[in-house]
């Protein structure tokens, strides 16, 4: 059991430290690496994935719900508590909504359960990037134009895949791997990214930081459990919605915070502390899924 959860978290953990020794000393342009990821990289393998007719998509149709609810429903469970300890809902609750589905879930949802969690691992991850580019924004400013949703790379992808997909058209096999070979770029880019990022740790707002890296994974576990009942979850769906809920804020939310000035430093603290903290939360959590969880495809 050791050894599996060492097998999953290593490679994660080596790569970000990668990221963070590099960026120690040659401090990159990590904005231009993640934009180039984001709107290159990472639409192609979400494009490959939703393609491929061998994923059945609809059979993640329940997962996609579940995740909805995780993202959506962790902000309504924390409201109550960041008013009661006077915090700004704006800068706090979108941190704990949405997580690292790309940077962190897609690489450890793939090592732990192996390539046949790769479509569950791409289905969570954009259910996160829509909500975000339309919940979030329309947090931050109410006036957010969702037709923008339209312009960014990663929903023209995803449509476009989708529609492949469900439409029985089949891709050329040369053309998928070409795709996939691109795509896997993205996994590795984000984790290096990530480690970069953790040089931005600022310690002043810890406290916040610290409540965030406890209540970003135990709203969302607390509301994956009935969904795994509810919806009948079981095999690579369950162990994915199990690990999805668990994960740390986001790093794009930093970003976004940056953007619509909205506290940007503390955010800063929320999401890299709260990356912190997933070194002690996400072995708990891959042992729990690992001991009762059967994690076959499903």
């Amino acid at each position: 059991m050791i050894g599996q959860i060492l097998a999953t978290l290593l490679p994660v953990f080596l790569i970000a430290g990668c990221g963070t020794l590099y960026g120690r000393y040659r401090r990159p342009d990590i904005r231009g690496l993640n934009t180039l990821n984001m709107e290159l990289f990472v639409p192609m393998l979400v494009f490959a994935v939703l393609a491929d007719r061998e994923a059945p998509l609809t059979d993640y149709a329940r997962l996609a719900l579940a995740a909805t609810v995780v993202v959506l429903g962790s902000g309504l469970l924390l409201w109550p508590l960041v008013k009661l300890l006077r915090l700004e809902p704006k800068t706090f609750l979108p941190p704990m909504m949405f997580n690292n589905s790309g940077n962190m879930g897609i690489p450890l949802i793939v090592l732990a359960f192996g390539e046949a969690a790769l479509p569950a691992a791409v289905v969570l991850f954009i259910v996160e990037m829509l909500l975000h580019f339309s919940v979030g924004l329309y947090m931050l400013d109410p006036r957010t134009p969702l037709w923008r949703l339209l312009r960014m790379p990663i929903v023209l992808a995803s449509l476009a895949g989708l529609g492949l997909n469900i439409g029985g058209v089949a891709l050329p096999g040369w053309l998928l791997e070409s795709l996939d070979m691109l795509g896997g770029v993205c996994i590795p880019l984000m984790l290096f990214a990530l480690g970069v990022r953790m040089l931005d740790i600022d310690f002043d707002d810890w406290r916040s930081g610290l409540l965030g890296a406890v209540l970003c994974p135990l709203s969302g576990l607390v509301l994956a459990w009935p969904m795994i009942l509810w919806l009948d979850l079981g095999g690579l769906s369950a162990a994915a919605l199990w690990v999805f809920a668990a994960l740390p804020p986001a790093v794009l939310n930093y970003l976004v915070a940056e953007q619509y000035r909205q506290q940007p430093h503390r955010v800063a603290s929320l999401v890299l502390i709260g990356n912190l903290g997933s070194l002690v939360v996400m072995p708990l959590v891959l042992w729990l899924v690992f001991e009762h969880v059967q994690p076959m495809a499903s």
